[in-house]
């Protein structure tokens, strides 16, 4: 037998002790669990039979709450148990498929023992609990993997560093308790593994990477000391794989003070975050609060204003050139997306402070209670040194103070008794049990009176909760003043047309993209901050999105929340993006830790060397030594040859075995005549900024919402230069492209843009068809 056949057999006799104590512990936990479901299914049922029950006096009644919180807790805490035995059994589940991807034999200073250390998703215990059979990837010891070869190594632990010597480190490839590739390996995951893994088709959730972690991807994973990390990722580098690893690991790390609820991350669209959605679970974490930057400001705003998406802004900007309002639209996009109208809304604030801000008439049933002068007489009658959201306040406790006056002269009006005839028998029977406790003689009137002060109290505890949540504040109508009545000291060029066509959208109750953040943080700054404080960490996908406006919001809002930020920035598709944006070096415009991945994992080699040529940035790109076809560019003979041409190669894909097809076109518009041309020819689905599902099969969708997901196959339908001609389109054609893991098709019925021009014509594969 020869030594590799002698390493194998051994390391898969390891195996199967280790699925044999998977099993026991399952048995064990099966054990506990079923007595445990019928013991909880007992106590659901005979929950009320054990609570006793009796409203007759007072201290019956606090006998029977104390009784059914009691009980409560005793059914809370076995489903609490009963879920986490099951949480267990899952991870064992994961763990029997595969326990363990890594091997590493380290020999700690200053002694001679070899350990054995070998390192799955998830620690696991011998029956005994006294010795590791498998380590976590997130455990400090784990990091030795990641970091070193074989040779002199260190590890950091709470009580200080660890150093010693590996002296092997292999890797696994387990299915189903077998396994089916062995290697041993350098510093970096070896490209047995990784091809492997990046040669198998896309599929339509993000797969956990934990086996094949880069050391570059690692030090992202790891990151403890920063309080804003920023990645700059090329396309297919594994940023967002590392920062969902990043989540798991802090999760992990700081077990007592983080927790899923204290985590939120902000991915592209909701289309996205389906496709994420699998990671952290697969990990054995719940998962965080996802949502889109979108979906944020819309909590933050409310519904009563009708918010453009920024996909609608995009489609705006690519496809409306035409429109009278283009040229103002475009100005009011790079303006808003500034710091320096965070600037002018500053200013306007500070004039605030002395006139200016609108307020609301505070009415009941159609009459004045509380004038909006009155109140604005109030606020600017209190001392101007007080901050505004602090005013509001005061204002708020007045208002309440003054409703409770008018809530007393209701009382006793005419329009009361009509209401209290239309109470319920409940109402009556509530009414008539108080006025007992009430000393008076005569039951019937002391009756009544109770039944008043409950319906006026009904009719003002809304006007009350409006109070209390700053209604009586007109937000919008003081924002608007700020293009129609306010004059700056410096005003930007073109304000006035900016103005006009501001105000003119805020007059139909509606707020541009541009205008969404900064109403929201002009609101902030009039009411105070809507923040949830329990954010610990927050992560954004796709930063190179965001405006700096946004980002200066962000911060703002988060004043004390750790940041990650992911993008990458030649994949900045928004026209402002690229302007002051974090994940451009700027000398000390952030103090920040900044890491570069440059190699992309997700295309060919082929497809990564066409790629790089017109990549909008400077940052290196490095392709990952996986060999495929060159990208294909198909010249049509004549324009009614597309859908044909389209046809056959999707089925000509589809022949191949790849399962999910993108036709990646530039505009929402496009894609909807491409889908409208296909179907019924072949099975085809459209994707829209409604999709929340990401499924396999041939999807067409618009270019921005491929962003962060990647297909088996990519198919551009007019790669032409009319198509993409501007310098702009750039980061557009670049992101289309670099969505293909396995194969890139081009179609142009005229001249390729200028972008495949760019690239030297051994990078790709021309023909006629």
């Amino acid at each position: 037998m020869s030594h590799d056949t002698d390493n194998r057999a051994t390391e898969q006799n390891r195996v199967d002790l280790v699925i044999h104590e998977i099993n026991k512990k399952e048995e064990k936990i099966y054990s506990k669990s079923a007595g445990l479901k019928d013991s909880v299914i007992e106590l659901r049922k005979s929950f009320w039979e054990d609570v006793t029950v009796n409203l007759d006096e007072p201290d019956d009644v606090i006998e029977t709450q104390a009784s059914i919180k009691q009980q409560a807790e005793l059914l809370s805490e076995r489903e609490r148990f009963h879920g986490k035995l099951g949480e267990e059994l899952k991870t064992l589940k994961r763990l029997k498929d595969s326990p363990y991807f890594g091997r590493i034999d380290f020999i700690e200073d200053p002694g001679e023992e070899e350990d054995h250390i070998y390192i799955g998703i998830s620690s696991l215990m011998d029956n005994d609990d006294e010795n590791f059979l498998v380590y976590d990837w997130r455990a400090p010891i784990s990091s030795l993997y990641y970091d070193y070869s074989p040779g002199r190594a260190a590890f950091e632990t709470i009580e200080g560093s660890v150093t010693g010597e590996i002296s092997l480190k292999r890797q696994f490839i387990i299915r189903q308790g077998v396994i089916k590739g062995m290697f041993d390996t350098g510093v970096t995951i070896g490209d047995h593994l990784l091809q492997q893994v990046l040669g198998n088709n896309a599929s339509t959730t993000m797969k956990s990477i934990v086996a094949t972690i880069q050391k570059e991807q690692n030090k992202i994973i790891r990151n403890e000391r920063s309080d804003l990390l920023v990645v700059q990722g090329a396309a297919g580098s594994g940023k967002t794989s590392a920062a969902l690893q990043r989540i798991a690991y802090l999760m992990y790390r700081y077990r007592e003070e983080l927790n899923a609820a204290n985590v939120v991350l902000f991915s592209p669209n909701p289309l996205f975050t389906s496709y994420i959605s699998n990671v952290l679970p697969e990990l054995g974490e719940a998962n965080v609060r996802q949502t889109t930057f979108l979906n944020f400001l819309e909590r933050g705003i409310g519904d009563k204003l009708a918010i453009e998406s920024p996909f609608h802004q995009m489609e705006y900007v690519l496809t409306e050139g035409n429109n009278a309002e283009y040229e103002t639209r475009m100005k009011s996009i790079d303006y808003k997306s500034s710091l320096k109208f965070k600037e002018l809304i500053d200013e306007y604030i500070s004039y605030l402070h002395g006139q200016g801000i609108r307020f609301k008439n505070i009415t009941f049933r159609k009459q004045i209670l509380i004038s909006k002068e009155k109140i604005k007489d109030y606020f600017y009658g209190l001392d101007e040194s007080i901050a505004i959201p602090n005013k509001m306040e005061l204002v708020s406790m007045w208002l309440l103070k003054e409703l409770r006056h008018y809530q007393r002269d209701e009382v006793d009006k005419d329009w009361v008794m009509e209401q209290v005839e239309l109470m319920d028998k409940e109402d009556f029977l509530k009414a008539y049990y108080k006025s007992q406790d009430i000393d008076d003689e005569n039951d019937v009137v002391v009756e009544e009176e109770i039944l008043r002060k409950v319906v006026v109290n009904r009719y003002f505890s809304s006007i009350k909760k409006r109070v209390k949540q700053l209604q009586f504040v007109h937000v919008l109508a003081t924002y608007q003043k700020l293009f129609t009545e306010w004059d700056p000291q410096e005003s930007p060029e073109d304000w006035e047309s900016i103005s006009t066509l501001t105000a003119s959208d805020l007059s139909q109750w509606s707020l541009t993209w541009e205008d969404a953040t900064p109403y929201l943080y002009f609101k902030d700054r009039l009411l105070g901050n809507h923040a949830d404080r329990s954010v610990r960490h927050l992560l954004i996908d796709e930063a190179q999105d965001y405006s700096a406006f946004q980002y200066a919001y962000i911060k703002h809002i988060f004043p004390y929340t750790r940041l990650t930020l992911l993008g990458d920035i030649n994949q900045a598709i928004y026209t402002y993006a690229t302007k002051e944006n974090p994940l451009v070096p700027a000398g000390d415009q952030l103090k920040h830790e900044r890491i570069t991945l440059t190699k992309s994992y997700r295309s060919t080699k082929q497809i990564v060397e066409f790629t790089k040529y017109f990549a909008p940035g400077e940052e290196l790109i490095e392709p990952f030594n996986r060999e495929g076809s060159k990208p294909r560019l198909l010249k049509l003979n004549k324009k009614e040859d597309l859908v044909e041409v389209l046809k056959a190669n999707v089925e000509n894909l589809q022949s191949i075995g790849y399962e999910t097809i993108a036709i990646v076109c530039k505009t929402l518009k496009e894609s909807e005549i491409i889908f409208n041309l296909l179907q019924g020819k072949v099975s085809v689905k459209k994707v829209n900024e409604e999709t929340y599902t990401f499924e396999k099969g041939l999807l067409v969708l618009p270019v921005y919402l491929a962003k962060g997901i990647e297909f088996d196959a990519v198919i551009i339908p007019d790669a032409s230069k009319e198509q993409y001609d501007l310098q702009s389109d750039r980061t557009l054609f670049y992101t289309a492209c670099t969505r293909a893991m396995h194969e890139l098709v081009m179609i142009t019925e005229s001249e390729p843009c200028s972008f495949i021009e760019d690239c030297p014509k051994e990078t790709y594969e021309g023909s006629l068809v």
